[in-house]
């Protein structure tokens, strides 16, 4: 697919933008007070595949999670800011990565001036992160509520306020709850400026639901080579948020390393417990360090032949399984082995 054409920004050593990697962000959930939990998660995250992270700034003893995370882990850090310019300002001096702040909420012109100077002479980006619910008044009487369009324009206006003083490293987000919505607001976005964006659909719900919303939402505009960034925002673990973002880059296509696993949906042929045996293999591959495509398939019939892309697989029959490398079975074990034995194939390639 063809990608938009955009600048690229920087938040630290990772490219956001042109045409660089999409890549996969999270927040940090932990209170902001527990620095020792803060910069574990931090770590759990990172080791996760998270290559850009985001944790709240509400007040200034939080701006020493800054410190504290970047001499443990090695992660790009966005500080998370409402409201207090100052805090932006705390936090450029403590070496965060980005910072994430509408300048429009933050009061008179010369607090404006202040973070875009600061940012522009450390080269720190500035994320631009509008929602449904965050928009200004004047706009919301134009437009009689959060429409695309309203959203679209309100951050227009905040880039505007960087732009009047020379800062354009700038990133934007328009997220919001209704799927349709967001992806238009986006698309009109995308058609009316050149900075990267960062992709999401906010208030997503639960883990179930708030994947279903994200996959749809965010790739459906990837699929028109809109998107730089993203953050599937679930109601769980951050790991999950992760771990979805991944899958959707995989998908799609976007994301060629690690393990990609295929795997049928059974029927009345399949006479071995597949479910289960496709949700221990799913839970095993996370951590092997390979890029290969796993097929799971039911029937030992026509399995193979059906997953004959596959770098490695498996294919049930009557209480055994067969293990096949590129369609072509190369031996047959007991179904209670068979995750074990797939590993074992996957880890030798």
């Amino acid at each position: 697919m063809q990608r938009r054409a955009c600048k690229t920004v920087w938040v630290g050593g990772v490219p956001i933008g042109g045409n660089a990697p999409i890549t996969v962000q999270s927040m940090g959930n932990v209170p902001s007070s527990d620095i020792e939990k803060t910069v574990q998660q931090a770590v759990q995250l990172r080791e996760a595949g998270c290559d850009i992270l985001r944790i709240a700034v509400p007040d200034a003893a939080a701006v020493r999670l800054i410190d504290a995370i970047k001499s443990t882990v090695d992660i790009p850090l966005v500080a998370d800011i409402h409201f207090d310019y100052r805090l932006a300002l705390d936090c450029v001096a403590a070496g965060v990565d980005k910072i994430r702040i509408n300048p429009g909420n933050i009061g008179a012109e010369e607090r404006v001036r202040a973070v875009a100077t600061a940012c522009r002479e450390k080269g720190i980006p500035i994320r631009i992160g509008v929602n449904s619910g965050s928009l200004e008044k004047e706009i919301l009487a134009k437009y009689g509520h959060p429409t695309a369009e309203a959203m679209r324009d309100s951050a227009l206006y905040h880039a505007s306020l960087l732009e009047k003083y020379d800062f354009d490293d700038i990133v934007i987000s328009i997220k919001s709850s209704d799927v349709q919505t967001m992806v238009k607001a986006y698309e009109l976005t995308a058609a009316a400026c050149e900075y990267p964006l960062h992709l999401g659909v906010t208030e997503a719900g639960t883990e179930r639901m708030g994947m279903l919303k994200s996959a749809m939402g965010i790739g459906a505009l990837l699929l028109q080579g809109i998107g730089d960034t993203i953050r599937v925002s679930l109601t769980a673990d951050p790991l999950r948020e992760v771990a979805a973002g991944q899958d959707i880059l995989k998908g799609l296509g976007l994301r060629k390393d690690g393990i990609s696993l295929v795997s049928c949906p059974t029927c009345g042929r399949t006479k071995i417990d597949l479910i289960g045996i496709a949700n221990r293999v799913e839970e095993r591959v996370r951590s092997v360090n390979k890029t290969a495509t796993v097929a799971v398939m039911g029937c030992i019939v026509n399995g193979p032949g059906e997953a004959r892309e596959a770098d490695i697989g498996i294919a049930g029959g009557d209480g055994k399984v067969a293990i096949f490398k590129k369609g072509q079975v190369i031996r047959t074990v007991d179904e209670a082995d068979a995750v074990e034995e797939l590993i074992k194939e996957l880890e030798s390639l």
